[in-house]
């Protein structure tokens, strides 16, 4: 590499590169220098810390003189000769501004095929459940903020969310972690050793049979909307997102097929749409106006996105406590009981098999499902018959 004094004019005199970068080292200083690349020239110094190379940035040379960046040199080669890395002090100051807030973002852009919910859930974590920690260094929050912030959230918010919520905290920092050097442990590890998890039961709870006829009166008496979207929902299973995203160019009619793109696990799905579903999209496309949405809205994302309101007046109406996945499990239960084969109720319900050695090898394709979804279509027309 060339050698030369530094100055205001050698430095402009020096031609860009026509390839790749060169560094020219300042006679002067030993250590100190100017990379030089295609359209910039920028100081840097290096030095040894414990008997390593170290290279430091210091500055653009089209902002500051060669004699400024030269007694930056000085004092940075003075704390190499102390032992100091300057280049991990860099990652520290970093680390320091890398607030909880940018964390999230950083984990966001990261991982651009993160499934819309999937996103959504941990936006709603980030921004809102640690709101109050959304300005600090995300590596001094400490095992015992956690705890205690755990604990309000247990009695404020409800213990499934508390859960939630540190589960995706634990996930954004262990992704930072990952990239940046001598991080301390995750801080959420608190809650397995200090046994700290809330306990979680699994939801059982659908529509019985008993049941259905009255929470179907009910459904019957709503806008189309809302009607529709109820019982999209209990004759797919398919869950709330999944449906309120649906575009008529997932649908076709022709040949009576639903199509997701993206689910909760990343896989797409293919269903065969029953002859009573066939009928409803029919009735329902006729009517549509120029949205692209199957269930357009008016907030910014064109679609309905959150159903709560026509639910609790369903329930209301009906006496039929019932949340969407509720119908989810409505389904499957119904699914079940009239003997369908296990991996055709997994693919019905978009559920891996890939843990399954033998399911790796059964390909379930969109018509072996027509037979099962026809059935499940009569039996829950059946049911909702059964007590008028």
């Amino acid at each position: 590499m060339p050698n030369l004094r530094l100055t205001r004019r050698s430095v402009d005199d020096i031609p860009h590169s026509e390839r790749g970068q060169a560094i020219y080292r300042d006679t002067m200083l030993p250590g100190f220098g100017v990379r030089v690349g295609a359209k910039s020239k920028t100081y840097i110094v290096e030095g040894q810390v414990n008997r390593r190379t170290k290279r430091v940035t210091i500055g653009r040379a089209d902002l500051f003189p060669p004699e400024t960046a030269r007694r930056k040199a000085l004092v940075i080669l003075g704390d190499m000769a102390n032992g100091v890395d300057p280049t991990a002090e860099k990652r520290k100051e970093a680390a320091k501004k890398l607030t909880v807030e940018k964390a999230f973002n950083k984990f966001f852009e990261a991982r651009p095929d993160l499934a819309r919910a999937t996103v959504e859930n941990y936006s709603r974590t980030g921004y809102i459940y640690f709101k109050s920690w959304s300005n600090k260094p995300i590596n001094e929050i400490t095992r015992q903020m956690v705890l205690k912030k755990h604990q309000e959230m247990s009695r404020n918010n409800g213990k499934v969310t508390a859960n939630d919520s540190f589960r995706h905290f634990r996930s954004v920092y262990n992704f930072i972690a990952a990239t940046e050097d001598d991080f301390p442990p995750n801080p959420v590890s608190i809650l397995s050793q200090a046994r700290a998890w809330n306990k979680e039961r699994r939801r059982q709870t659908i529509i019985e049979a008993k049941q259905l006829p009255a929470w179907w009166a009910a459904v019957m008496g709503e806008p189309k909307h809302a009607r529709d979207f109820l019982l999209l929902a209990l004759f797919t299973g398919m869950r709330r997102n999944e449906i309120a995203s649906l575009r008529w160019e997932d649908i076709d009619l022709d040949d009576r097929k639903l199509h997701l793109p993206t689910t909760k696990n990343g896989d797409p799905l293919m269903l065969p749409l029953s002859d009573y579903l066939l009928n409803l999209l029919r009735e329902r496309k006729d009517s549509a106006g120029p949205s692209p949405w199957v269930f357009p809205g008016n907030g910014p994302a064109g679609h309905i996105v959150e159903p709560k309101k026509f639910s609790q007046r369903v329930a209301a109406a009906s006496g039929v406590t019932f949340t969407l996945h509720d119908l989810r499990r409505t389904y499957i239960t119904i699914a079940e009981s009239l003997d369908i084969p296990h991996y055709a109720l997994k693919r019905l319900l978009n559920h891996r098999s890939s843990a399954d050695v033998t399911g790796g090898y059964i390909i379930i394709n969109v018509d072996r499902l027509r037979g099962p979804v026809e059935l499940i279509s009569e039996r829950i027309l059946a049911m909702k018959e059964a007590n008028d």
